[in-house]
């Protein structure tokens, strides 16, 4: 209980915490405005607007700034660790969400070959072959399921995100 009471009494955690908790109702809240489905996957999910990274990260940074003071060098750090986890969710995390995309719809959606509809290939070396894919598909070499495609942001997802953190550190009283 004293950890709980802890934890709960530090502001810095508190506006963070508060942050992307709304950054997360709010991506579900406009999926299901969207898709007219109840994705709850979207309450703890990386991907989609707005970023909940941004949110937490930026908002973090103010309340620093405003529990701490501009020049401290703890603001600097957060602001640094905001800048650094915006950049990402943009770049390398977004690249890879576009890469599972394609890759996606390369693996599912083509069709099936079969080995013995290559030329000279007999049935036994197509068995051959179909037990090494076995093998293969045993050690996980195999993709047997959809590579998750939200995993990065659009720069109006960050941007979306970092000024809910904003708001969310402007607003939530100093303790």
């Amino acid at each position: 209980m004293e950890v709980f009471r802890t934890l709960t009494s530090n502001y810095i955690i508190n506006v963070g915490m508060v942050a992307w908790v709304s950054a997360q109702l709010l991506k579900t809240l406009f999926t299901l405005l969207l898709t007219k489905k109840l994705v709850l996957e979207r309450l703890v999910g990386a991907g989609g607007m707005p970023s909940s990274h941004s949110a937490l990260t930026s908002s973090i940074a103010i309340a620093m700034a405003r529990k701490v003071g501009f020049s401290s060098p703890l603001f600097g750090l957060a602001i640094a660790f905001a800048a650094v986890v915006m950049y990402d969710a943009m770049g390398v995390r977004r690249a890879a969400g576009e890469q599972a995309k394609v890759l996606n719809k390369l693996i599912f959606s083509l069709p099936e070959i079969s080995f013995f509809q290559k030329k000279n290939v007999s049935p036994e070396e197509a068995a051959a072959e179909e037990s090494a894919e076995d093998v293969q598909s045993e050690k996980g070499l195999l993709i047997d399921k959809e590579l998750k495609e939200f995993l990065g942001h659009t720069p109006m997802e960050v941007f979306g995100g970092c000024l809910l953190g904003i708001l969310v550190a402007i607003f939530m009283p100093v303790t």
